[in-house]
């Protein structure tokens, strides 16, 4: 597994943002691919997926909706 190629993807899809990386992670969980992580692993993807849902929990946290 490539980290370094896993953490230019999440910084290249976290500069796009909240509401692109949001629906990243939706098409991601469905089983989906996106544009640029053409040649990732599995073992990648999920990695991805996993990175992106920890950022944007802390996004979330710091800034909820609902205040």
């Amino acid at each position: 597994m490539n980290h370094q190629k896993v953490l230019n993807a999440v910084e290249n899809i976290c500069s796009t943002g909240c509401v692109s990386v949001n629906a990243i992670i939706i098409t991601l969980e469905a089983g989906k691919k996106i544009d640029g992580i053409e040649g990732f692993s599995d073992a990648e993807i999920t990695e991805l997926k996993n990175e992106l849902k920890s950022i944007m929990a802390v996004y979330e946290a710091r800034n909820p909706v609902n205040e």
